[in-house]
């Protein structure tokens, strides 16, 4: 019986053995020899102990017998994860295409490729590969499973590979017909596998050599469970993701190469990010989704990561040589992480980080329209960390429809047309280079298309290729300078007040002449943008306009204030992009708000994000309860002190009667007078004392119904009340008139240390069910369909 012993080998590390002893009480008689998958069980098996053989015997009487019918297959993939193997069913849907796909291959000589995954993925099939279509990954196995085997140290099924499942369903087969039962199989490989009857399948592990003292080999192997089909194994298999996509969004990671505490790529918490959002389409859009209304949100990863560190610029070698041997493990997880701020503000690596988040999300917008060619919805993004520091300058350095031709056309060749390159390289003093430029055929057309690196080949130096990349980069500026102040009107400003209050739009005029006069300088600091601090790079346009910007814990604020922008001009906005979503944990350290540097006269608290289930956190709910409580008691009780203490302290001043001119009061009336005073006196002190007195009494029943009442009604309907309560307030149009700043709950354990789960709070948002639903609600909303929210 043919079985690879490589595959096997592989098959003996994944699974650890169990031990079954009261299902074969004998072991050692039951792994006895045979030689083919035909040969019945040894009569040793038949002598096994009393015990174990009327077990056998009950289960082969309860059994039913029925005709046999061919095992269904399903397809699972191989995922690696932290040096342990797991196989992971397709959903139906593509576990049923790949499976036509197979019938149908054996009869083609070329590869059948099937997409899987919400086209994610393509499997191939003849190779049984699975290769990622948006990201770079190592390719993955899949196997079509019938037969699966566990241990009892798993936590689930393994399948067998193919060749070893067509030999336990031929072996099941003849079984099934025959009716004859405990049969064994060996295997080249020492593998032995006994069909005790249709419920009870068991395999033994080669026993190797055994030790004189051994007296069975149970002590030294101990068998599987076995299982035929994957309907009899527990494992969940979804339906599948829905054909359609409604919205697609791309998400920029933040610093260091892991982005949480599990230490996991920007891949995997972008698959976990998207499972959560079908699980939230699920039950949140239920019934839109049965009426075709809603089909689902892709998720993409942006990686930029890659393209600064390794062997693309070699900073990582050029760092290890100068770090300090001390401290070695804290110092490797700073270069890790911490560096990329430091890249960031660097003009050279700013550049390379731009450009490769630019070019990987045009690269896989393209991508995805080449194989959706029917999604027509809109485009967002999502930056995490510095991720959101990222996309917040890309997005501000954007063009709009006419600047983006003004400004393509102001790197076309054609603005270089009023020189020829012999002047050109005469007023900078290279005519030497000439006969070495003509030799490549360029003139000054081609030479502005060329980089540093194309001149560098033709041998070049340094100084004079920066004296021609920067000739051609102040004609281009001076270029769009003129067009802009032609053609185009500036944008609404952000403004500043350490420059004369002075808005952007001059700003960015002044400081693109700036740049012009501006010499070659590795760091020339009149190449800041005046307001906004961002380094004068050449920031690339997006092949789409976002709809909408989500950034999550985000240093944004904290960056724009160091940069010395002190005040956003409540106008402004980005010039592709209308919405922009500030998301934040409270105990984020690396988050800031942006909404006071646009409303600074009012202290607004920001938007609470309601919790997925449709309510606030219990213990949010009891603290502001409780707030509530000790404002009033503070109130009432100091209220009724002060009113008790004036009552007793100060008696009321007799009211006598106006004395007319020539007229005198007898002392009989001054008597009564006083009489009736003190009366009136004392039956005011009764009532207020008696009135004092039941205060007191009633503040436990009051108490009661005014705080613990409220708790017990349902949550939503309190936190629905306390935003429409909420005054609607303009915050400038960054969102287009709404609220930017939005803050997560915190969980219970999470309230109670908040310097303890600081950095977990930084890392969290990739698994939040509550800010993906923010996203899905978002997005949903400008489609017109409506949220509802799930009964609990």
């Amino acid at each position: 019986m043919s079985f690879s012993p490589g595959e096997e080998g592989a098959l003996s590390q994944a699974a650890p053995d169990v031990n079954t002893q009261d299902l074969c009480h004998n072991p050692a008689q039951c792994v006895a020899t045979g030689n083919t998958s035909e040969d019945k069980v040894s009569p040793v098996v038949d002598e096994a102990s009393p015990s174990s053989t009327s077990s056998f015997e009950i289960l082969d009487m309860e059994s039913v017998l029925a005709p046999y019918q061919e095992v269904q297959p399903h397809w699972f993939f191989c995922r690696q994860a932290d040096d342990n193997t797991f196989w992971l069913p397709f959903s139906r849907e593509d576990s049923d295409k790949l499976e036509n796909s197979c019938n149908t291959a054996a009869s083609k000589e070329e590869e059948v490729v099937v997409a899987v995954d919400g086209q994610r993925y393509d499997v191939h099939v003849k190779e049984r590969k699975c290769y990622p279509v948006y990201w770079e990954q190592a390719p993955t196995e899949v196997r079509r499973c019938t037969w699966f085997y566990k241990g009892d140290k798993d936590t689930r099924f393994m399948p067998y590979p193919e060749d070893f499942s067509k030999s336990l369903e031929e072996a099941y087969m003849i079984s099934v017909t025959l009716n004859e039962w405990k049969r064994k199989l060996d295997f080249p490989t020492g593998e032995t596998v006994i069909l005790h009857n249709p419920k009870l399948i068991m395999q033994y592990q080669p026993i190797g050599l055994q030790d004189e003292w051994i007296s069975s080999p149970s002590e030294q192997t101990r068998p599987r469970t076995v299982k035929r089909g994957v309907d009899n194994i527990s494992v969940e298999i979804t339906d599948g993701e829905p054909e359609k996509v409604d919205h697609l969004v791309f998400m920029v990671h933040g610093i260091g190469p892991a982005c949480d505490l599990r230490f996991r790529s920007i891949i995997q918490c972008v698959n976990d990010f998207r499972s959560a959002s079908l699980s939230l389409l699920a039950s949140h859009y239920k019934r839109a989704q049965q009426d075709g209304l809603v089909g689902r949100v892709e998720f993409l990863p942006v990686n930029w990561r890659s393209a600064l560190h390794g062997d693309a610029t070699g900073v990582d070698k050029d760092i290890q040589r100068i770090t300090l041997p001390s401290i070695s493990r804290l110092r490797h997880f700073t270069n890790d992480t911490l560096l990329d701020l430091f890249f960031y503000n660097s003009p050279t690596y700013c550049q390379t980080i731009v450009d490769t988040v630019a070019s990987e999300v045009n690269r896989l917008h393209d991508l995805f329209k080449q194989r959706h060619p029917e999604f027509n919805g809109a485009v967002s993004v999502v930056g995490h960390s510095l991720g959101s520091l990222i996309l917040f300058d890309l997005l501000t350095n954007q063009r709009t429809g006419s600047e983006t031709r003004e400004g393509l056309s102001s790197w076309e060749p054609c603005c270089l047309k009023c020189d020829t390159l012999e002047q050109a390289l005469s007023k900078l003093g290279l005519q030497q280079y000439l006969d070495t430029l003509q030799a490549e055929n360029l003139d000054l057309e081609s030479l502005a298309l060329c980089h540093d690196s194309d001149l560098k080949d033709l041998g070049i130096p340094l100084g004079p290729r920066k004296k021609i990349l920067n000739y051609i980069r102040r004609k281009k500026l001076l270029e769009d300078c003129r067009t802009q102040t032609e053609c185009v009107a500036p944008l609404p400003p952000l403004t500043t007040d350490h420059v004369g209050n002075q808005p952007l739009g001059l700003a960015t005029q002044h400081s693109q002449f700036h740049r012009a006069q501006s010499v070659t300088s590795a760091v020339d600091y009149e190449y800041f943008d005046v307001g906004i601090g961002q380094v004068s790079i050449d920031y690339p346009q997006l092949a789409f306009h976002p709809q909408m910007f989500f950034a999550f814990g985000s240093p944004i604020g904290m960056f724009l204030t160091v940069r010395g922008l002190k005040h956003i001009d409540p106008s402004y906005t980005f010039p592709t992009c209308k919405s922009f979503y500030n998301i934040y944990h409270p105990y984020d350290p690396v988050a800031y708000r942006i909404e006071p540097m646009i409303v600074s006269d009012v202290d607004l608290e920001p938007m609470l994000i309601p919790h997925h289930k449709g309510r606030k956190r219990m213990h949010l709910e009891l603290k502001d309860s409780f707030t509530r409580m000790s404002m009033d008691l503070k109130n009432n009780v100091l209220g009724s002190i002060r009113t008790a203490w004036q009552s007793f302290a100060r008696l009321p001043a007799v009211a006598l009667p106006p004395v007319i001119e020539g007229e005198t009061t007898t002392e009989t009336d001054l008597e009564e007078t006083r009489a009736s005073a003190e009366v009136t006196a004392s039956v005011k002190r009764e009532e207020k004392s008696a009135d004092f007195g039941t205060k007191i009494l009633e503040w436990p029943s009051a108490f009661h119904n005014h705080y613990f009442k409220g708790v017990c009604v349902e949550a939503e309907t309190s936190v629905s009340a306390e935003q429409t309560q909420q005054p609607e307030i303009k915050v400038g149009m960054l969102n287009g008139g709404r609220r930017i700043d939005y803050v997560l709950q915190e969980k219970p354990i999470e309230s109670f240390n908040e310097y303890l789960f600081a950095i977990q709070s930084h890392l969290c948002y990739w698994e939040s069910e509550d800010t993906a639903l923010l996203l899905l609600k978002e997005i949903y909303d400008k489609l017109g369909v409506a949220f509802e929210q799930p009964q609990q």
